[in-house]
């Protein structure tokens, strides 16, 4: 290997209708992967995945393991055909951070599909439907976004830092739309609500922080790391138990800090970011955050074209 390389792993929002239907027909593992998870949770996710008229794909309880049973089964695939492959770190987006927990062997299979399901769980409970909500703030410096929710008297603050000029705030709803408003009034270039059921990453996750760490205690956790899990939280590493509880649990309510993520893994000499799951949300985050960062998504039987292209030039393959 002459180059360092990171997986990342997306989170909510990236899921789709129909995501990974080539690569599930394609490769039997993605199927058997979510049958597996299915089994775990007594419900058929794969279904959900094939037809959202119900919008059980979008409940944030199915939601989160059913991307993290997407990011395995692509992980599943990548490392089926290049072996060879082994990276430098691991690292994702909000839930994402289970799926790179997962992928390090901090934790079973089984065990990261029930968490992520009581995760969602405490998530939507903690905040009545309709009483929270998420804006995208696009056009401002981050100490603006910061600053203008503190003017406001009701629960609002930063919850995600995804790239220069773009943060997500959460909050009550109308303190998110009253951001919203003074966004614009600072010349954002957009201001605009999410299609979001949780208020993510806010001090309105507080409740379900507190009450998700009786689940992360019962994890058995597998230590040390297999590789080193980049943790949203302070975009650092963690190598104790406590310190991988600790960090989780304030994920709920603090926000990700994927700039500086991307950041430490770039000092840290990463030249290639690979994206294991639907969609190719975090690949286009890394291209605003740093440009000379290769980014290739991998979702589907095509990608590996691209990757196998790259390889060929950049590393020393047997």
């Amino acid at each position: 290997m002459i180059m360092s390389i990171a997986f990342m792993f997306p989170g909510q929002g990236s899921q789709s209708e129909s995501m990974l239907s080539e690569l599930a027909q394609a490769y039997p593992i993605v199927k058997q992967r979510f049958e597996q998870a299915s089994d775990i949770l007594g419900v058929n996710l794969w279904s959900y995945v094939t037809d959202n008229s119900t919008g059980q794909l979008d409940q944030t309880a199915n939601t989160q393991p059913i991307l993290l049973a997407a990011s395995q089964a692509c992980h599943d695939v990548l490392t089926q055909e290049f072996p060879e492959i082994q990276p430098a770190f691991l690292l994702g987006h909000s839930l994402g951070e289970y799926s790179a927990l997962r992928i390090a062997e901090a934790m079973s299979f089984n065990e990261a599909i029930t968490l992520t399901r009581h995760r969602g769980e405490l998530m939507q409970e903690a905040v009545e439907y309709g009483k929270g909500a998420m804006a995208a703030i696009l056009g401002l410096e981050d100490e603006q976004v910061i600053h203008l929710c503190s003017d406001i008297s009701d629960t609002v603050s930063a919850a995600n830092f995804n790239a220069p000029g773009q943060v997500v705030i959460a909050g009550e709803k109308q303190a998110v739309q009253e951001a919203i408003t003074l966004a614009k009034e600072l010349g954002a270039k957009r201001a605009i609500e999410l299609p979001v059921s949780v208020p993510s990453h806010c001090a309105l996750m507080r409740p379900a922080a507190a009450k998700f760490g009786l689940y992360l205690e019962k994890v058995d956790w597998q230590l040390p790391l297999k590789t080193p899990v980049i943790h949203n939280v302070d975009a650092k590493t963690r190598t104790t138990k406590e310190g991988i509880i600790s960090a989780l649990g304030t994920q709920l309510y603090q926000p990700v800090q994927w700039v500086s993520c991307v950041e430490h893994i770039v000092l840290e000499g990463v030249k290639l970011c690979i994206e294991l799951g639907p969609n190719k949300v975090l690949s286009g985050l890394n291209k605003r955050i740093h440009p000379e960062l290769t980014n290739l998504p991998f979702n589907q039987p095509n990608d590996l074209k691209a990757i196998e292209s790259f390889l060929d030039q950049h590393l020393e393959r047997t």
